[in-house]
């Protein structure tokens, strides 16, 4: 219970709300192209590896976005590189639809990924700078549920905008919420916390963040290992619905919008848990939810085991990620916290993402399930040690006038 005085700061919940959208505009232009591997592969007269390495790329660029859009963020303020992000990758995934060949598509999803992975470090830390801290734990979870609310909205997105108006159209629907986000941003203010903490060159806040190398190291390990978890337990699991079940793709469609609500709820209940619990105690707990269903998760012989195991592994996954961007913003230096968190998040993800090539080969060798389950068992254990053993600041004042105080 916080009895000291908390300043609010006023229209913090455009900052927030912009933070929001923003993310689960991300994962719909993300999620909509892992929907439509088959499509675009005929559409380009490619095989279906050639789609998916356009996945692969658009990961393997979110660091350098992380480092572009977080260093600006940094420098000049939260408000404007927000609004220029969220519209720069929205319309890049625009332009997509338009692609006349499969080399511009692959160039441009390559693009999408220095935005994607631009984004969530300002959006967080403009949106937890901004929250009174009393409500930083359930709006942490609040803007983390973004990702699987974009995920779930393109799994709709699959079952009525695809049949209606074609694949382009997917591509497209997204950039009104981009100029809605965007205009959101420039109504919030701008952070206090930045303006107090604000470095005067690049190259100090470099120097900073190079002199908080071993909590960088420590969060890196953390966001790998976390990316295991989310990708290791996403990526594949509609290719495992279908081919080791034979679920048709709107049974699959039908799953994934069920599990993409559960993990919406996990995320709110295990970042409001957090407040009381603390960061940490809240991301185990919800880790032991997870692991506790690995078994119905991946070896449910009927549809419904499947689906409650899959609805309670995804409340437990994203449960533990909507405390995240509370965590990672109070564990970061105040002068550099949209570089920082941002690119321990997506450098995390860069380094994870063979993570769903080690479970595919790992099926071929035991088969889908025992893949699913021993992959997931060792992260889950992982995590508990590493957040059982790591630093947690719940509750920090970014603010110098409330520090002080």
């Amino acid at each position: 219970m916080h009895t000291e005085h908390e300043v609010e700061t006023p229209g913090w919940q455009y900052a927030v709300t912009s933070g929001i959208l923003g993310w689960v505009l991300d994962a719909f232009d993300f999620f909509i192209v892992i929907f439509l591997v088959d499509t675009l592969a005929t559409n380009f007269h490619v095989e279906k590896k050639a789609i998916v390495w356009t996945i692969s790329i658009a990961l393997a660029m979110r660091p350098v976005g992380a480092l572009i859009f977080g260093t600006l963020a940094d420098r000049f303020g939260r408000r404007l590189p927000l609004a220029a992000c969220v519209l720069y990758f929205s319309t890049v995934t625009m332009l997509s639809a338009f692609a006349p060949n499969y080399a511009t598509f692959a160039i441009l999803r390559a693009l999408y990924g220095i935005g994607m992975g631009g984004y969530w470090g300002i959006g967080a830390s403009l949106a937890m700078e901004s929250a009174p801290r009393r409500r930083r734990g359930i709006l942490s979870g609040l803007m983390q549920s973004g990702y699987p609310l974009g995920y779930l909205l393109a799994a709709v997105a699959m079952e009525t905008i695809l049949p209606r108006y074609g694949w382009r159209a997917t591509f497209c629907v997204g950039f009104a919420a981009a100029l809605l986000t965007s205009i959101l941003a420039l109504k919030a203010p701008e952070s206090v916390a930045w303006r107090e903490h604000r470095q005067p060159s690049i190259g100090s806040m470099f120097r900073i963040l190079w002199e908080n190398k071993a909590s960088f190291a420590y969060l890196l390990l953390v966001m790998t290992v976390m990316s295991c978890l989310s990708h290791g337990t996403q990526d594949l699991y509609p290719d495992f619905l279908k081919s080791a079940h034979g679920l048709t793709r709107s049974t699959v469609s039908g799953m994934a919008i069920l599990y993409n609500c559960s993990a919406i709820a996990g995320a709110l209940i295990f970042g409001h848990l957090s407040e009381r619990l603390g960061r940490r105690r809240s991301i185990v707990l919800a880790l032991c939810l997870s692991f506790s269903v690995l078994y119905p998760w991946a070896f449910g012989v009927k549809t419904m085991t499947l689906m409650v195991g899959a609805c309670l592994m995804q409340t437990g996954v994203q449960g533990a990620f909507g405390v995240i961007p509370a965590h990672l913003n109070e564990l970061s230096p105040d002068e550099v916290r949209s570089l920082f968190p941002g690119f321990v998040y997506q450098f995390g993800v860069l380094i994870a993402s063979p993570a769903v090539s080690v479970q595919y080969a790992l099926r071929s060798r035991l088969g889908y399930p025992w893949a699913l389950t021993l992959f997931e068992g060792i992260v889950i254990t992982s995590l508990m040690v590493i957040f059982g053993l790591g630093p947690e600041r719940k509750g920090r004042k970014f603010r110098v006038a409330e520090a002080s105080a």
